[in-house]
């Protein structure tokens, strides 16, 4: 465990209780759960953060997907392929990571979070549609490819590299390329999710970049938000999270801005 005060450490499991409410209802907890474990913990490696990060979400992750796997349809075939591929990628992402400084990891993040927030701003129905039966649809084979090599592959990278926005990238994705409906969009990446987590996190671990007692502590908060955010996403749809995605998103960029500014 780094050495941190109470309030801090008190701050990082509400962060991640409420990243993992996003994350299972709109995907994206890693837009919250990075910055703060990057502005908690300044004086920590950047690799450090990122593989604490990883073994956070994982378990949030892996709640929200177990309880959208036992309601939401999803073809779980295909959802496991587009992983295998995203867990290679995010192994391929993440042993790069291990250079990767806060200097420079903090401007890239805002202008991920720029890029979240100004496509939802955009597309002010996102998140607002109703949820139908994804399965039952024929899906072509050249989409089929695209999903595993392009979104698996792609975001996988991505996720194991930098990470913040996976999950809202992996449902943008998954709903353009096989016309997946919002909910089983969310569920598949949740599948989808939980290996780009394993195959970044076993590469963390193998480097020795996790802060494992830190990890362990905010994870039961990560679950508990993860899997009440995946009961709300299933009863009430995931419109109701926009304002609030917004109102993080922009609070981090000042934050993250600010903190730049004075680096």
């Amino acid at each position: 465990m780094p050495d941190i005060t109470l309030s801090t450490l008190i701050l990082l499991c509400v962060a991640a209780a409420a990243a993992g409410w996003i994350d299972a209802v709109v995907g994206g907890g890693g837009l919250l759960l990075l910055p703060a474990l990057l502005l908690g913990l300044p004086h920590v490696p950047a690799a450090h953060v990122l593989g604490t990060n990883k073994a956070v979400a994982i378990v949030g992750t892996s709640g929200a997907a177990v309880t959208f796997l036992r309601k939401a349809p999803v073809r779980v075939g295909l959802a496991v392929r587009i992983g295998l591929m995203a867990l290679a990628g995010s192994m391929t992402g993440a042993f790069f990571a291990a250079g990767i400084s806060s200097e420079v990891l903090r401007p890239v993040i805002m202008v991920v979070l720029l890029g979240v927030a100004a496509f939802v701003l955009l597309r002010p129905s996102f998140g607002t549609a109703a949820a139908g039966d994804g399965t039952d649809r024929p899906v072509a084979r050249v989409r089929i490819i695209t999903a595993i090599v392009l979104v698996g592959g792609g975001i996988g990278f991505y996720d194991g590299l930098f990470g913040p926005g996976t999950g809202t990238f992996l449902v943008l994705a998954l709903t353009a390329v096989l016309h997946l409906d919002l909910v089983t969009a969310s569920a598949t990446a949740k599948i989808v999710n939980v290996c780009t987590n394993a195959g970044a996190l076993a590469m963390f671990a193998y480097q020795g970049t996790v802060l494992w007692q830190l990890a362990a502590v905010m994870a039961v908060f990560n679950l508990a938000g993860g899997m009440i955010g995946a009961k709300m996403a299933l009863s009430r749809g995931s419109g109701f999270v926009r304002a609030v995605l917004l109102t993080v998103v922009f609070s981090l960029v000042a934050k993250l801005g600010f903190d730049q500014w004075n680096a």
